[in-house]
């Protein structure tokens, strides 16, 4: 399939941006928001401002979320602009010649956002393709093609990817671009879109900037270079984005207020200079991510957790498993057990996230109920006997708040209930149940897995995780160590998982495969290989 235009020809664009600016500023903006301050700037830029592409996402029946940064210089701190706002126009169009143009309108880029746009386009058509581009001077950006969601009580196919960690310096985005090139309606991306390591740590594929981020500017620098990947502008301006982060967007494994090394001797990763740490990560995530402007963050908090409609197909609840959760238990350490993970105490969603969701699938009228989620959901046990075993900085290290989602799943009767994953570079997928030691007791739901879109590397063609996955995990099904993303169509009825995979990211452009393919029937709890 031939992937979409994301340039077009200047004198096009220009042609088609004639009178924008003038009717933007007689107030005549037809969709979106955004106010202007006191005294606006004259609209002059320098160089090309729109270096990091564009984006869309939050797709909402009738509105969606247009993205895009003015950073001439974009691995620079401050992009290479000057420290002023810039008047920026958007216009959103049937077509991609721009000859049906439905909405625009102007936002205002100012420099304590890093001069990013976070417009919010209302009264579009449910379940429609629209194209988007910017103006900022006399620059125009790529063209970016976004979808809304279906309309509520219709049930269309829905088409979409979710894929997690991107490493920069493992391997090259190449999952990005095949991902743009199936065009799907929305792309969930489940966490650790950059890592926050210094250059050289990770791999020597590609190299980062810096040493490791703590700072705003650090933090805006590394966004930045990840967005100068042609392969992840490209999927940015096909389809829009439902982003949740996992660790490595500010520190790793972290939780709430905890970092990863809580120790004095470790410089600015104590406890008293993590707040100001994270402050700065939450702040320079939502300023290179297409999300509202009411998500802006406050302070050290940015609510995440949220809920999307696609009709009667599929509501999808997306969790924030890492601002809101208790340290995980016996220090972090892999495949250790015991009373710790069952403490009352502890809780990976935090009360209000908990009742949250609760709400979201009590409410829910979709055929399936999907939580896109960072990390592994179903019990992990890698130690042979009656050891329980388990993944503390996943949902084994919280087990009473997975019972209490598993239960509500259980007890109410939540159809069709579906869990997206990421976290652990590899391909899983799981049955669910509430019990995971009593493989005879009732299936529940099911878990997909995506591997990592280049972390831990190349990966090897092996499909067995070792014999004591198998015996301790009767609920496994799939296991594959390449790298890649998982693709989705879900009707009414039927829920098919296409698990897409490279053999290759320490080079670019390897082709995709469909390693395996998964088929859950609605009704039937349980996956079937297809």
């Amino acid at each position: 399939m031939t992937p979409p235009r994301i340039s077009m020809d200047n004198s096009l664009k220009r042609r088609g941006f004639l009178g924008i600016a003038g009717a933007a500023g007689a107030g005549a903006v037809l969709l979106g928001t955004g106010a202007a301050p006191a005294a606006a700037a004259p609209a002059r830029v320098p160089g090309d401002p729109f270096r990091l592409g564009v984006a869309s996402g939050d797709p909402l029946p009738d509105a969606v979320v247009l993205w895009t940064r003015l950073a001439p210089k974009p691995l620079e701190f401050g992009g290479g602009m000057p420290a002023r706002p810039v008047p920026v126009h958007w216009e959103i169009a049937l077509d991609e010649r721009f000859r049906k143009v439905v909405g625009r309108g102007v936002e205002h880029a100012l420099p304590e956002e890093a001069h990013t746009v976070h417009a919010d386009v209302r009264g579009l058509r449910p379940h429609h393709e629209y194209h988007y581009r910017f103006r900022a001077g006399n620059a125009i950006s790529p063209v970016g093609r976004t979808r809304t969601a279906p309309a509520p009580g219709t049930a269309p196919t829905v088409d979409f990817a979710f894929a997690s960690c991107a490493n920069w310096e493992m391997g090259y985005f190449t999952a990005y671009r095949h991902m743009a090139e199936e065009r799907p309606d929305v792309v969930f991306h489940l966490g650790d879109y950059l890592y926050e390591y210094a250059a050289g740590v990770n791999g020597d594929v590609r190299t980062h900037i810096g040493d490791e981020m703590n700072t705003l500017d650090e933090y805006r620098q590394r966004h930045a270079q990840y967005k100068t990947d042609t392969d992840l502008q490209l999927l940015h301006a096909t389809a829009p984005f439902v982003v949740t982060w996992d660790d490595h967007e500010t520190d790793n494994n972290y939780a709430d207020l905890s970092p990863e090394n809580n120790d004095a001797g470790q410089g600015n990763d104590t406890t008293g200079h993590f707040a100001a740490r994270r402050r700065a990560a939450y702040q320079a995530y939502w300023e290179h991510m297409p999300l509202r402007r009411f998500r802006k963050p406050v302070d050290t908090a940015l609510p995440l957790y949220r809920r999307f409609e696609f009709g009667a197909t599929a509501t999808f609840s997306v969790l924030d498993t890492r601002q809101y959760r208790t340290n995980q238990p016996y220090g972090d350490k892999w495949q250790v057990s015991g009373p710790e993970q069952w403490d009352p105490n502890a809780t990976i969603l935090g009360d209000e996230q908990h009742a949250w969701l609760e709400r979201s699938l009590a409410r829910s009228q979709s055929a399936w109920n999907v939580l896109p989620q960072q990390i592994y959901f179903a019990n992990w046990d890698a130690v042979a006997g009656p050891d329980d075993g388990g993944y503390n900085d996943g949902w084994d290290g919280y087990r009473v708040s997975r019972d209490r989602v598993l239960g509500y799943v259980e007890e109410r009767g939540i159809d069709n209930f579906v869990v997206l994953t990421g976290d652990v570079h590899s391909n899983w997928t799981n049955d669910l149940r509430r019990d995971f030691e009593r493989p005879e007791t009732r299936l529940v739901g099911s878990e997909f897995v995506t591997t990592s879109i280049t972390s831990n590397g190349d990966g090897t063609d092996s499909h067995d995780p070792g014999r004591v996955y198998w015996d301790e995990n009767p609920h496994l099904k799939y296991y594959s160590n390449r790298r890649g993303y998982v693709h989705c169509t879900v009707s009414r009825d039927r829920y098919t998982a296409d698990y897409r995979v490279v053999d290759y990211v320490s080079r670019p452009d390897a082709p995709v495969r469909t390693d395996k393919s998964f088929v859950i029937e609605a009704g039937v709890p349980g996956v079937q290989q297809a």
